[in-house]
């Protein structure tokens, strides 16, 4: 998935050996890649992406179940969470493919927005089954598989017996149970900022996932101006606004994943109604002239710590 990952536990069953366990843990994730990624040419996500229009393909349940997940988060944030939006990552050089970074010609952008939307991929759920309304369409998991991956981790350490843990790819994480100290697990929130890798806010995690979406990371700058990775898949171009980082809590990773890149994209004023709408905690970090402003609703209180 191109990036790290951490699990740490406290082990209930003395017999669970270490390196048995990160063998089991490094497979899954292995299943996990060729099955979601897109810088892997054979992967079932890759070939997916070369099948024609209208022609139904069943695919495997696990990615079904991402699929169908990241359809329901496109609903309730009105398309701002979109897995169909890989065409125009790939066209501003945030994909698999090495592009010059530069700002595509207005043409283009709107020649692929016919690409995408969530509508127009057609979900069957008795045949496992899903198809493509427009041609060219790209399906692009990268804001949803790493969350899911935590997920299926945290399943594995369960089937264990193992219920004191942490498990952390690329920044989504989940902790239940209690650290080695008898404690939650504290997590801290970065600061939006680039070039440094300090601690805005340190939270507990109670039994929950977590999962953080910025702009501060992948990005480029053109003629003075930055643009962000995270592309708005309603207009195709990067997010313009102001909110830098959004961090969302949920129990199941996944979705933590997907809502944080939906409000990313919706900004501040909209992305805390869709939070408090779905009754789901949510921190945001917000860019000014005098520096960084913190946002957050009143669920996220209860793991803030003061």
């Amino acid at each position: 998935m191109g990036t790290y990952y951490s699990v740490s536990y406290n082990p209930t069953n003395p017999r669970i050996v270490d390196k048995r366990l990160r063998d089991q843990i490094e497979k899954l994730l292995d299943g996990i890649n060729r099955t979601m990624s897109t810088y892997i040419e054979d992967s079932e996500l890759s070939l997916l992406n070369q099948v024609n229009i209208d022609l139904p393909v069943t695919i495997s349940e696990e990615l079904f179940y991402v699929l169908q997940n990241g359809q329901k988060v496109s609903e309730l944030s009105n398309g701002a969470f979109d897995i169909t939006v890989g065409s125009l990552v790939n066209l501003w050089g945030f994909g698999p493919e090495f592009l010059q970074r530069q700002i595509p010609d207005e043409r283009d952008i709107e020649f692929l927005k016919l690409q995408v939307g969530y509508q127009k991929l057609i979900l069957n759920e008795n045949s496992l089954s899903i198809a493509k309304t427009v041609s060219g369409m790209y399906l692009d998991l990268s804001a949803i598989a790493k969350g899911y991956a935590v997920d299926r981790i945290a399943e594995h350490l369960q089937s264990l017996n193992i219920h004191d843990y942490l498990i952390d790819i690329g920044g989504e994480l989940i902790g239940k149970g209690n650290n080695q100290n008898n404690e939650l697990w504290q997590i801290g929130i970065e600061q939006a900022q680039p070039l440094s890798r300090k601690v805005q806010r340190i939270i507990s995690l109670k039994n929950m996932a977590m999962a953080t979406s910025g702009d501060y990371r992948n990005y480029f700058e053109y003629q003075g101006k930055r643009y962000s990775h995270t592309i708005d898949p309603r207009t195709g171009k990067p997010v313009s606004h102001n909110l830098a980082s959004v961090t969302v809590l949920h129990e199941k990773c996944l979705i933590a994943d997907a809502l944080a890149t939906a409000i990313l994209v919706m900004g501040k004023e909209n992305g805390l109604a869709l939070a408090d709408r779905i009754k789901t905690p949510v921190y945001m970090i917000s860019r000014s002239k005098n520096g960084f402003i913190e946002h957050y609703n009143d669920l996220f209180l209860q793991y803030l710590n003061e």
